[in-house]
């Protein structure tokens, strides 16, 4: 093997690493955020669980992150509006990362 096939290995192995971080610290802000809108939705315990996850979930539905903004904004109405349910998922996006390193 050459030092360029080592090098292509070494940015291949990095890309992935860096897309599955990316995505786990989505998937974690997305449970954080579902914590924070059950707390404001009057839930708790295993109901704000199940809530966060339903939250998590709905981020598969389309590419983006609107769907998860629109889910949470139609769950808590007049509770919150979208630009602040924004500001909350880039709060808790660098809540979710500083984790991630911490348990890495």
């Amino acid at each position: 093997m050459t030092t360029f096939d080592d090098r292509e290995n070494a940015f291949e192995n990095k890309f992935a690493h860096d897309a599955e971080m990316q995505f786990k610290a989505e998937a974690r802000r997305n449970k954080l955020l579902g914590l924070w809108a059950a707390e404001l939705l009057g839930k708790s315990g295993d109901d704000a669980a199940e809530y966060a996850k339903e939250v998590v979930k709905a981020d598969f539905e389309e590419a983006g992150h609107e769907d998860v903004v629109r889910k949470v904004a139609g769950d808590l109405g007049d509770k919150s509006d979208p630009d602040t349910i924004r500001a909350k998922m880039a709060e808790f996006l660098i809540e979710a990362k500083a984790q991630l390193l911490a348990e890495h």
